[in-house]
Parts: C-alpha cells; sequence; structure tokens
C-alpha cells in the first residue's frame, strides 16, 4: 500500500501548489488588475467599433498599445479583408385607420440593405412564429410589411438558449418573406428585457432572393404593435439609409508571451470589433480587456509558462466571422494548437466554462474544479468554445469559452445600452481571473 500512499501525497501536494497559484492570481488581479480601467478608455475615447470603421482602426491601435504595455514579447496585426455596413439615418412610424403618424424606437439589423432612404410605406400583418407564417399563402404576404412578434423564451435559466431559439427570426425571416412578395420585416428584438431598446444584430440573405429591409423594435413597442394588429389596420412607414459598402482590409490583433518549453500555442482571445451602437462594452469590449489581463499576470507574477500563450483580438466577429477564420486558416493549419479559451459573454461574475475538449481533457477540467470551487466557477457545459475560436477544431484544436452568469447579458446586447457604466470591475475582474487560472492549468498540465 505504500506506492498508492506516495502517489496520493504527490497529488495532493501538487493540487495543494495549485492552489497557492490560484490565490496569486486572483490577489494580483483583483488588487492591482488593469482591465476595468482598460475597458473604460476603450469605451469612452473609441466606443462602437464596427467592422471597417474609423474607430475600429483606432481600436486596433489601442490593442496593439495596450498589449505592449502589458508584456507582450511580440506583437502584430494580422490582415484580412471584412464586409463594411453602414447604417446611416433611419426611422419608422405607424398609424392606425384614423389615427396620426407614430415614431417606434428601432434599429436596422445588421447587413440589412435599406430604403435607400425613401419611404416604404405598407400594412403590417403579424404573425407569432415562423410556422403560422408559412401557412399563409401569397396573396396574403404579397405587398405587405411582416411583422414576426416573437418574444425571446424567459424559461430558459441559460439565457443563450433563448438566444439562440429566437435568432432564426433576426437571421432568416427577410429572405422568407421576400420569397412571397413582402416588402420589409419588422421583428421582436432578441432581447430578454422588458424595455423598448431596440437591439440590432446580423441578419443574412439568401442568394437569389431579393433584399428587402429587415428591422428590430423594442420589447414594448412590439407588444404596443402586436396589441393593436389584433383589433386593427396598422400601416408602416420605414425610412433606412443603411447598406453594405465596398469591402476593405483590416486587421485582428495579436500578442503573445514566448514559451519556456517549446512553441506550442495557447490562445486566449475576444472580439475587438462590435456593432455600431452602444460602447461594445460587454460585447465584447470585456473578453478584450480580459485576455489582455492574462498576459500582464503571468508576467507580472513571473509565471514561466511552458508553451507561448498568445492572445488573440480577432477582427469582424459580429458580422462575417473573417477574423477568426483568417486565424484558423494561418495559424491553426501551420502551428501546432494545444487550447484556445474565448469570452464573449459579458463582464459578469464568471460560473463555468463552456467545453469542447477531449474525454480525457474532460476528465482533468472536473478534477480542476476543485481548485475553481474557492472562486465560485464550478459549471462544464459540453458546448463549442465560441465563434472566433470555432474554425480551430477543423485542426484538432480543444476549445473553451469563459462562462459568466447570463442573467443580464440579453437585457443589453447589440444595443444602445451596452455601455462602460453597465460593467462592474469586480465582475469583469473575477473573469479575468478564472480565465487566467484555467490557461495556468492548461499550459501546466497539457501537452
Amino acid at each position: 500500500m505504500l506506492i498508492p500512499l506516495i502517489a496520493s501525497g504527490f497529488f495532493f501536494a501538487q493540487q495543494k501548489d495549485d492552489s497557492l497559484v490560484f490565490s496569486k492570481i486572483s490577489g494580483q488581479i483583483l488588487n492591482h488588475g488593469e482591465a476595468y480601467e482598460e475597458l473604460r478608455d476603450l469605451s469612452k475615447n473609441i466606443g462602437h467599433r464596427l467592422s471597417g470603421s474609423a474607430a475600429y482602426e483606432k481600436a486596433t491601435q489601442w490593442a496593439v498599445n495596450q498589449l505592449k504595455q502589458a508584456g507582450a514579447d511580440k506583437v502584430w496585426l494580422q490582415p484580412v479583408k471584412v464586409p463594411v455596413w453602414v447604417r446611416g439615418k433611419e426611422s419608422l412610424h405607424i398609424k392606425t385607420a384614423n389615427g396620426q403618424w407614430q415614431s417606434v424606437n428601432m434599429l436596422s439589423l445588421g447587413n440589412s440593405e435599406g430604403t435607400k432612404g425613401k419611404d416604404l410605406t405598407g400594412d403590417i400583418i403579424l404573425v407569432k412564429t415562423i410556422e403560422e407564417f408559412n401557412a399563409l399563402p401569397e396573396s396574403a404576404v404579397k405587398g405587405k410589411i411582416v411583422f414576426f412578434s416573437y418574444p425571446f423564451n424567459q424559461s430558459y435559466i441559460t439565457t443563450f438558449l433563448g438566444y439562440r431559439d429566437a435568432g432564426i427570426y433576426r437571421r432568416a425571416t427577410a429572405s422568407m418573406v421576400a420569397k412571397k412578395g413582402g416588402k420589409a420585416v419588422i421583428i421582436r428584438s432578441l432581447s430578454s428585457a422588458t424595455d423598448d431598446a431596440p437591439h440590432t444584430g446580423a441578419m443574412k440573405y439568401e442568394d437569389g432572393i431579393e433584399k428587402i429591409p429587415a428591422v428590430a423594435i423594442g420589447p414594448k413597442g412590439a407588444e404596443n404593435l402586436a396589441k393593436l394588429l389584433q383589433s386593427q389596420k396598422v400601416t408602416a412607414k420605414l425610412n433606412s439609409n443603411c447598406g453594405m459598402r465596398e469591402e476593405v482590409m483590416s486587421n485582428s490583433v495579436i500578442g503573445e508571451i514566448t514559451g519556456k518549453k517549446d512553441q506550442k500555442i495557447i490562445v486566449v482571445g475576444g472580439h475587438l470589433d462590435s456593432w455600431d451602437v452602444g460602447e461594445g462594452a460587454q460585447d465584447d469590449g470585456a473578453g478584450i480587456v480580459q485576455s489582455i489581463e492574462v498576459l500582464r499576470t503571468f508576467k507580472k507574477l513571473g509565471i514561466n509558462n511552458n508553451h507561448t500563450i498568445r492572445a488573440v483580438l480577432f477582427a469582424n466577429e459580429e458580422n462575417g466571422t473573417r477574423g477568426g477564420l483568417k486565424y484558423a486558416e494561418e495559424n491553426g493549419a501551420k502551428e501546432k494548437h494545444i487550447f484556445a479559451l474565448e469570452s464573449d459573454a459579458g463582464g459578469y461574475s464568471p460560473i463555468g466554462f463552456f467545453m469542447d475538449v477531449t474525454p480525457n481533457q474532460k476528465a482533468d477540467v472536473k478534477n480542476w474544479m476543485k481548485l475553481f470551487a474557492s472562486y465560485n466557477v464550478h459549471n462544464i457545459a459540453d458546448s463549442e468554445g465560441g465563434t472566433d475560436i470555432a474554425p480551430l477544431k477543423k485542426y484538432g484544436v480543444s476549445t473553451a469559452g469563459l462562462m459568466p452568469d447570463s442573467q443580464r447579458y440579453f437585457d443589453l446586447h447589440h444595443s444602445a445600452s451596452d455601455v462602460f457604466e453597465a460593467v462592474n470591475r469586480r465582475e469583469l475582474l473575477l473573469g479575468a481571473s478564472a480565465m487566467t487560472q484555467l490557461i495556468y492549468m492548461v499550459d501546466k498540465y497539457w501537452e
């Protein structure tokens, strides 16, 4: 029985050593972390930064400087061609048969075509679900503006499931309506809130189908419009100048600290772009500054990382994912990647990780949860790590995503409410701490 006892003592000593490092990481970040002030700077001095915009290009230079200041051994830009979508002026008004035009809070959906600055008018028809729409004859849709009043399903405790459930109404309904001769689409925003803030987000047209305008209205506006349509005819007047422009060259930003043992890569990252409303603070400024904090903490604590730890600040996640695809194509195929971790679910309190790893690695992570338990990080969910790192799966890379508490995220996601003031310093830094702790364990134990 001597050998098992010796082995047990060895693993206990290892866990004790790791627990001490966890404590040092947490103490460093919670007391001295710079992510919150970095996020203030990014949010307030640059603001929203849609791919292809002047603000995004300013953000790339900001990111280069921050990575250098964090102690990265090497920082560089990765060129990538990105789509350019411009919003411009827009408005939506509605009126009943005997009423006056009333303004409705709205946002055009990302990548939507607009009305070229001309008024588009038409009667609105109400449908609650895609199944209900599919049952309508073409004659009932032709020449109409279709309003999909599908609400965010509040029953899901994990709100990302509610977002996924409603996502098709944003992505695909414009082409569905165009096929039946409809003029435009209005959707209820993909929002868990009960306010009147509209939420944007990417939509997509089917090839060969007319590109009709698609807009979102806030939850309150959607409730009011649905009630009106249940008893009377409502006409809409939409005017918008949005549309796609010629693609341009842009960049993802990459910084790394060199591995002391080998040059195998561990990626940590988020996306630098945001939608063109609000400040992009939670989505995904939080993930950007947390990823930079990981490198800074390794440097500040003098942790000798075995493998190269690389922060990748991806371009164009919101309306094209070109940055993630380009990184996988150029780096995933040519360099050995052990693991990739993404933060793109907001800067709220961390409660676990989304995991897409091998069975043996998952067993490791479950064992590591004993260390994370003291930090209230305890969940492991079988799910892809994130949109930007998903293309690395093609090259056999294990991926994960930070899992923050999601209850408030879709109250402000893709809306003007996504501002720095909505981010809590302690919650943001707790997320950075959990990410750094996980990267430390992967670097120490995985090859």
